[in-house]
Order: C-alpha cells, then sequence, then structure tokens
C-alpha cells in the first residue's frame, strides 16, 4: 500500500469517525435556580474543556431518573439532587435496579421556613410556631381568605411534600394556606412583601441566591429526629400524606449530581469527569445570585466560573 492511499485511508477513518465517538450529553434541568447553576457548570465544562457536546433538557425529578434509568441517552445526569430528600428515587435507581451512579462528592444543604428579617423583627416571629399566631397569619392573608400565605415549594418537588406535611404536623393549617408555585412567583412575592412592609413566609434552604437578594431568616424546628419524622413520597404511595409523619426540622442535606451508568459506555470521558465533579454551597449560592438577582444567562455565569476556577476544573478532569 502507497503512503498516499495510507494516508487517505487514515483521514477517511478520522473523518468517519469522529462523529461516532465524539464525547456528548443531555443534562437534566430542574426547575430551582441551583440546579440550573450546577447544570450549566457541567455543560460548560464538557464543552469549553472536553470540546463534547450538551443538550439541556428541562424536566421534574421523576423525569430525569426515569430517563437515566432508561439508559437511552435522553436525559444523562440530574445535576442537584437532594438527600435524603430524593431519597425514594436514588434508591429505587440507585440502590435497587442500579441503573444510575450518585457522586460522592456532594455539598451540604439546609433548608427551613424564612421570613423578611423586618417581619420576624415587627412581630417577634423566630419559631416556625410562631407562624400560627392568629395576629402573625393575618398579617400574612393577602387575598383575605382568613389564612396566611406560605410558600411550600414548587410542584414536582419532593420537599414540597414534605413541606406540606409539616404544616399539617406542626399544627398551622387553621392559620397557615400551603401554595405550591414555581421559584419566580415566590421570589416576586418575597420582594413584593417587602416593598409593601407585608406578612410572607416561604419555604427557603443554603444554598441559594435569596440570602443575597433579600434580608431573611431562617425560622428555628424543633431539633432534627429521626422517630419524628416519617416522610413517605407520592412515588411510593398514593397515600403518601395520610400516611407520613414530619414533625422536626430536617436534617442536613448531602447535595450531589447523579448520572446514567450507560453514559460509561457512550460518552466514558464525562462520566469520569463526573465522577469528579465537585462544587461547595458557597459556589452555588454565588451562581444563583448572579442568575437570579442579576438576571444573567446561566450559561454566560457558568463560562465565567470555569474560566475564574481553570485549577479547580483542572483537577476535576485529572490535569
Amino acid at each position: 500500500m502507497s503512503f498516499k492511499t495510507t494516508l487517505l485511508a487514515a483521514t477517511l477513518l478520522t473523518a468517519f469517525s469522529a462523529p461516532v465517538f465524539a464525547e456528548n450529553v443531555n443534562i437534566g434541568v430542574p426547575s430551582w435556580t441551583g440546579a440550573q447553576a450546577v447544570a450549566n457548570v457541567l455543560g460548560a465544562i464538557v464543552e469549553t474543556r472536553m470540546g463534547g457536546t450538551v443538550d439541556y433538557i428541562p424536566g421534574n425529578n421523576a423525569t430525569i431518573f426515569q430517563a437515566m434509568d432508561q439508559g437511552k441517552g435522553d436525559i444523562d445526569v440530574h445535576p442537584d439532587v437532594w438527600l435524603p430528600n430524593q431519597q425514594s428515587f436514588t434508591q429505587k435507581y440507585v440502590d435497587e435496579a442500579k441503573t444510575v451512579t450518585l457522586s460522592s462528592n456532594p455539598y451540604e444543604g439546609n433548608q427551613g421556613f424564612c421570613v423578611s428579617k423586618d417581619f420576624g423583627q415587627a412581630n417577634n416571629i423566630t419559631d416556625i410556631a410562631d407562624l400560627g399566631r392568629p395576629d402573625v397569619a393575618a398579617l400574612m392573608d393577602s387575598d383575605g381568605n382568613g389564612k396566611g400565605e406560605m410558600w411550600i415549594g414548587a410542584p414536582g418537588w419532593a420537599s414540597a411534600n414534605v413541606n406540606e406535611v409539616k404544616t399539617r404536623d406542626y399544627g398551622l393549617l387553621d392559620f397557615i394556606e400551603p401554595i405550591r408555585a414555581e421559584e419566580s412567583v415566590k421570589t416576586a412575592r418575597i420582594k413584593d412583601s417587602i416593598a409593601k412592609g407585608e406578612g410572607y413566609a416561604f419555604y427557603c434552604y443554603k444554598p441559594h441566591a435569596v440570602w443575597f437578594m433579600f434580608d431573611v431568616e431562617m425560622l428555628s424546628e424543633p431539633t432534627f429526629d429521626e422517630a419524628k419524622y416519617k416522610m413517605i413520597q407520592p412515588s411510593d404511595d398514593a397515600d403518601w400524606y395520610e400516611k407520613s409523619s414530619v414533625a422536626t426540622k430536617d436534617a442536613l442535606k448531602n447535595v450531589q449530581i447523579a448520572w446514567s451508568n450507560s453514559l460509561v459506555d457512550r460518552s466514558p470521558a464525562i462520566a469520569e469527569f463526573f465522577t469528579n465533579f465537585a462544587l461547595t454551597a458557597d459556589d452555588v449560592s454565588g451562581l444563583a445570585f448572579e442568575i437570579s438577582a442579576n438576571g444573567r444567562d446561566p450559561a454566560d455565569v457558568a463560562k465565567e466560573w470555569v474560566e475564574a476556577n481553570s485549577d479547580r476544573v483542572d483537577a476535576m478532569l485529572g490535569l
């Protein structure tokens, strides 16, 4: 075989092989800002540092985990798995089906209920039980139905289910109406309530942009007690609400990414990168603040973070 023939064969092999072996990933994007931030950091590293391709697929927890379980590449990774909130999914797909891998590099999350600092101080609101005072509930009643509104999370959030049970078991249902809505609705309501000097309470968690956006404080709750924390998610039992009982603060959370085991065969370099990926709670809060408070494109914020943290990214990539 001549040199020209050999060179032509090599060129054709490269040309036709590149698309087949290109690294690509479909990243699930839940609705909360922290998840959007992490998803875009993952994508920015894949695109700018690995030369891969990325598609972002909106979805709730159930949809993303089911797609990862199927392993067809429709959705390859969940960027922000909160445990034990989403334990029903990790138990089903990570522990039992063994179709999904959970990262071993979590950051710490803390969940609770918040009010604006001014509202809390003006009305001596420091504990979750204070929301059950008739005078406080009246100040939080913006629609005149006799109950104060409290945002408990977005539709599809496991934490919203927990908070709905808590509202009942903390004895607040006679005074408080638990509201489910997209997070953008909650953010707008916080801003409006502070501007108008009105009362408002809402589910809050760290990390989150809200700590940079507004002067808020987390209310105290009974110290976490495993014996008083029996939560059954709707995915496990249709009678989850009646069978659950939660009258204690959530334990501190571990938050990490999870990915489909099928990714190891389809895009092995990306799967290897995922095993090393790690962010801190401060990283996520800062990213979420830029997206939520400053209204910036998550992709732009993520690319800036990757450029500013090249040494850390190098370590994640094993360089």
